[in-house]
């Protein structure tokens, strides 16, 4: 019988929201620190709009019990993935309530620990997953108004969709409820939980936008959300509709998947983007925050009803977030990214045939190549137009979903740009126009002269120098200049010093990091001048610096590493692992070493984010510092959650075990691993 309700179940996937409308659900969800779970009550309303025999609820691994069905208890299926009623279900009102439990292995995250007072869980539900930690509905069509009742320890915050309605206080707990009035796809909903404090600003139009950070970080708050109040604002008139809901809140959370992610009304973010004033330069959260919050238009309020029109949020997101760049950063600079972002696509265009049409697109074509189809389509159609379009086609399918075919149908009725062509060339075509493209392009002075510096990266530097050097005199945009110092890389240094010494004369710390990125071997007549690198107010500029000199002079190194030792660098302490790993592989520096190398495998260890693991880990590695407590932290690397940093574990693994010393290590370190480790490293091993 089990079988029979699988198949049942597969052959109504597609129909259920023809005949069933799920319209609300509200939830009293606790979580279990130690066993990494959540459990609660869920009561879901939804309508029966034609008669029909089952009735599907996404549920993944999960324990379900005390099913009622319009206060009646019920019979139900579990399949392990989905609960499952099967009855008579007329046309109407109903209501369904259970109890739930769940200890998800991807979805719901646990980082840090309660005892150490740095416990954070938050979800990440993209696609169609928050199914593995909420009973919900893997079917973007199926929109649901989400309210949330969640009891935690009083001493953190507790973010989730939509408006915090009441705090309620019971002995050394709280529940927080949050409501929303408006319907939302399950993938949007969203638990961001740790010891946070917050500041709220109001946007222009009055919405409450909730800046989050963690205490320690208190310092940083202003580089990190230098622009979100200019971008929220900018967004909302840009687009010309309201932003759809009633708060927005932004919470950095560790070792998150992704840059960030859109859920409703709240936007979780990498703390990579947690920046302070230096390293804002090198790694902001401005374009990030305009991405995730176009997103609350562009994918939250209108949502695309397959994987086959993804490019309607990720195109839009992409293209939003450039113009709101553009209003801080000028015309040039959106104009250099459409350069850069263009040059990408038609060189991925060389392998990659499948179209933006499709469930399986590149990122690259759903982001780059949809914000590019956009571009054209404003241009063509012109900026009146083209606002005009947006504004109907979000007031049109508001808390609905949407195709291709209905964007296309908004285009038609304000313009008679020629839609089936544009389809052809940017939808379902992997071929670029690159005359119309170029011609696009050459609307703007820099990117034309980025245009024709790439036009002449074949000729001999004797003959294009002169160009060059007018170029770096200029008071043209970096990324121009930048473009024509990557040109030089393999250039005779005698022939090109004179224009590197323009690029550093510049002060510009874009191009100043070109020089140094682009100089791997330094001659002893410029290594004063590339020392004045070492005090750039950038983090990467002083990273690549400072390990292109210590290479480069053996003889200064004790200098280079005494002027550097007190540097930490960005949240990940790339400046600080790299300064160990140097001072390790320099006997001559004086120092207690035990106490370095102490401090650099700490570094790879749990206490620290995944990033700061493996830059350790790789500065370890590659400078053959290699022990057993590093042996077994790279085992640990293989059951974290990241898949690029256990990725990066387990080929790192393998490398090693065609050592046979090695393999011996391996061995030995395996009984004190934990069990989930023990299995990683035995697969490997075997």
């Amino acid at each position: 019988m089990k079988y029979f309700f699988l198949f049942l179940s597969a052959f109504v996937f597609g129909q259920q929201t023809k005949n069933i409308d799920f319209t609300s659900v509200v939830a009293h969800l606790q979580l279990n620190t130690v066993e990494k779970s959540i459990s609660g009550k869920v009561d879901y309303a939804f309508t029966v709009l034609k008669p029909v025999d089952t009735l599907k609820i996404d549920a993944q691994n999960m324990q379900i019990s005390v099913i009622e069905l319009n206060h009646n208890k019920v019979a139900f299926v579990n399949s392990g993935k989905q609960l499952l009623i099967v009855y008579p279900f007329q046309k109407g009102k109903n209501q369904i309530s259970f109890e739930y439990k769940a200890t998800p292995k991807q979805t719901l995250y646990f980082t840090g620990s309660e005892k150490e007072n740095d416990l954070q869980i938050w979800t990440q539900g993209q696609g169609k997953y928050t199914s593995h930690w909420f009973p919900s509905f893997d079917d973007v069509n199926e929109k649901v108004v989400f309210n949330l009742e969640i009891s935690f320890n009083s001493n953190y915050q507790v973010i989730s969709s939509g408006v915090l309605k009441q705090k309620n206080n019971i002995d050394n707990r709280t529940i927080w409820t949050y409501q929303m009035d408006k319907p939302m796809s399950s993938y949007l909903l969203m638990l961001g939980i740790g010891r946070f404090d917050k500041k709220t600003i109001l946007s222009k139009s009055k919405v409450p936008l909730e800046l989050y950070f963690e205490p320690k970080d208190s310092s940083q708050f202003e580089p990190t959300y230098r622009y979100s109040k200019r971008i929220f604002d900018f967004l909302e008139k840009e687009i010309g509709v309201k932003y759809p809901w009633k708060v927005y809140k932004q919470v950095p959370v560790r070792d998150f998947l992704y840059a960030g992610m859109e859920n409703t009304s709240a936007t979780l973010f990498a703390t990579r983007y947690v920046v302070d004033s230096i390293g804002y330069v090198d790694r902001n959260y401005t374009n990030v925050d305009a991405h995730e919050l176009a997103h609350q238009w562009f994918g939250d309020l209108v949502t695309a009803s397959s994987g086959k029109h993804h490019w309607l949020q990720e195109g839009f997101a992409t293209y939003y977030a450039l113009l709101a760049e553009k209003s801080i950063y000028g015309e040039d600079y959106f104009y250099a990214k459409m350069y850069e972002s263009i040059q990408q696509i038609k060189f991925a265009s060389r392998t990659d045939t499948i179209s933006i049409l499709s469930d399986k697109a590149s990122s690259l074509t759903y982001y780059q190549k949809g914000a590019w189809a956009l571009f054209v389509l404003h241009q063509e159609i012109g900026d009146r137009k083209f606002k005009k379009l947006i504004k109907n086609y979000l007031k049109k399918y508001a808390f609905k979903n949407v195709s291709t075919d209905d964007f296309l149908a908004e285009v038609r009725k304000v313009s008679d740009f020629d839609t089936d062509s544009f389809t052809k060339e940017w939808l379902e075509s992997t071929v670029i126009n690159t005359p119309k493209v170029n011609n696009l392009l050459s609307k703007n002075k820099i990117t034309k002269l980025m245009l024709e510096v790439n036009k002449r990266k074949s000729e001999p530097l004797a003959s294009k120098k002169g160009f060059f050097k007018m170029i770096l005199m200029s008071d043209a945009h970096y990324s121009l200049k930048e473009m024509v110092i990557n040109q030089l890389r393999n250039e005779n240094f005698e022939a090109k010093k004179d224009l590197l010494e323009l690029a550093l004369d510049s002060n510009n710390l874009q191009l100043r990091q070109a020089v140094a990125y682009n100089l791997p071997k330094i001659p002893e007549e410029f290594r004063t001048s590339y020392e004045s690198l070492l005090d750039d107010d950038s983090y990467q500029t002083q990273e690549i610096a400072l390990l292109y000199l210590w290479r480069n002079f053996p003889n200064k190194r004790l200098e280079y590493l005494e002027k550097s030792k007190k540097w930490m660098g960005f949240n990940d302490f790339n400046l600080r692992t790299l300064w160990l790993s140097l001072v390790l592989m320099t006997p001559e520096y004086q120092c207690d070493r035990e106490a370095i190398t102490t401090e650099l495998i700490a570094y790879s260890s749990e206490k620290y984010e995944a990033t700061t693991r493996q830059n350790a880990l790789e500065n370890l590695l590659g400078f053959k510092i290699i022990n057993d407590a590093v042996l077994t932290n790279l085992v640990k690397a293989t059951t974290h959650h990241m898949w690029q940093f256990s990725k990066f574990g387990r080929d790192t693994i393998r490398t090693l075990l065609k050592n046979q010393e090695y393999r011996t290590a391996f061995i030995r370190i395996l009984p004190n691993l934990s069990e989930k480790e023990q299995f990683q490293l035995n697969r490997l091993l075997n």
